[in-house]
C-alpha cells in the first residue's frame, strides 16, 4: 500500500483549506442541532413521544432531519476525490509517482473518514446536556455512534467509488445521492411488502432498522456484516477502476 500516507495527508490538507469541509461541516451541525432541539422540546411538552425510548435514543434515527445531512454530506465530501484529479489532468503525475491504486484510494478515503468523524464528535456536547439533567445510557449512545459510522463509512465508500467513475465532481456528487437514495428508500419501504424473503432482504439493507436496533443496544452481526461489506466491495472496486487508468 505504497503512498497511503502521502496521499492521505494531501487530502486532509485539502479538505481542511477549502471551504468545502467548513460549509458542509457548518450545515451539517446546524440541522443536527435544530433536530436535536426538536426532540429535548417534543419530550418537555409530552409530545410525539416514542414510547420506550428516550430523548438519546430517538436522537439516532428518530427522523428525517437525522438522515439528510448525512445522505448529503458523503456525496460532498468524496466528489472531488478522485474525479477533480482526472478534470485537471493531475492523476497522470499521480499515477506516475512511486504510489500504488490501493494506496491512493485508502489515502482519499480515510481523509473523508477523519472529517465525518470530526463532525460528528461535537455532537457528544448533546449527550452531555442530556446527562447534566438526567441520566444517560453510555451504552446505548455508543451503538448509536457505532451505527452512524457504519452508514457513513459505507456512504463514503460509495461516493468514493462515484468519484472513481465519472468524469466531474458535480456528476460524481448527483450519482452518489442516488444511489444512496435508493438504498435508503428500498429500506424505508420494507414495510410496505409482504412478509416474505424480499421483506427480509430490504429490512437487512435498512439504515433505519441498523440505526434503530443499535439505537437500542441490539446488535445484529449479520447487519453489520452487511454495511461493513458495504464500506469495503466499493473500496475495492475503486480501486481496479484506478488500475485501470494507469493500463488503460
Amino acid at each position: 500500500m505504497r503512498g497511503f500516507w502521502p496521499t492521505f495527508k494531501r487530502e486532509l490538507l485539502s479538505l481542511v483549506v477549502t471551504p468545502i469541509a467548513w460549509v458542509v461541516a457548518g450545515a451539517f451541525l446546524l440541522i443536527e442541532g435544530l433536530y436535536f432541539f426538536v426532540v429535548l422540546l417534543s419530550y418537555a411538552a409530552e409530545q410525539s413521544v416514542v414510547v420506550g425510548m428516550g430523548p438519546a435514543q430517538m436522537f439516532f434515527g428518530g427522523s428525517v432531519f437525522y438522515y439528510f445531512p448525512l445522505v448529503m454530506a458523503c456525496p460532498i465530501l468524496t466528489m472531488r476525490l478522485l474525479a477533480e484529479e482526472r478534470r485537471s489532468g493531475t492523476i497522470e503525475s499521480l499515477l506516475t509517482a512511486p504510489v500504488d491504486a490501493l494506496g491512493i484510494v485508502l489515502g482519499k478515503y480515510f481523509a473523508t473518514l477523519v472529517v465525518f468523524v470530526a463532525m460528528w464528535l461535537p455532537t457528544l456536547l448533546y449527550m452531555m446536556i442530556l446527562a447534566a439533567y438526567g441520566e444517560v445510557d453510555w451504552r446505548l449512545v455508543a451503538t448509536g455512534y457505532l451505527g452512524t459510522f457504519l452508514v457513513g463509512s459505507a456512504w463514503l465508500s460509495i461516493g468514493t467509488l462515484s468519484s472513481a467513475m465519472t468524469p466531474t465532481s458535480t456528476v460524481a456528487a448527483v450519482v452518489a445521492v442516488v444511489f444512496i437514495l435508493v438504498l435508503f428508500l428500498l429500506g424505508f419501504a420494507a414495510d410496505k411488502v409482504d412478509d416474505g424473503a424480499l421483506r427480509a432482504a430490504m429490512q437487512h439493507i435498512s439504515v433505519a432498522s441498523l440505526l434503530d436496533d443499535l439505537s437500542r443496544g441490539l446488535v445484529d452481526t449479520r447487519k453489520l456484516v452487511f454495511w461493513i461489506s458495504a464500506a469495503v466491495v466499493p473500496l475495492i472496486a475503486s480501486v481496479k477502476t484506478v488500475e485501470a487508468w494507469r493500463w488503460g
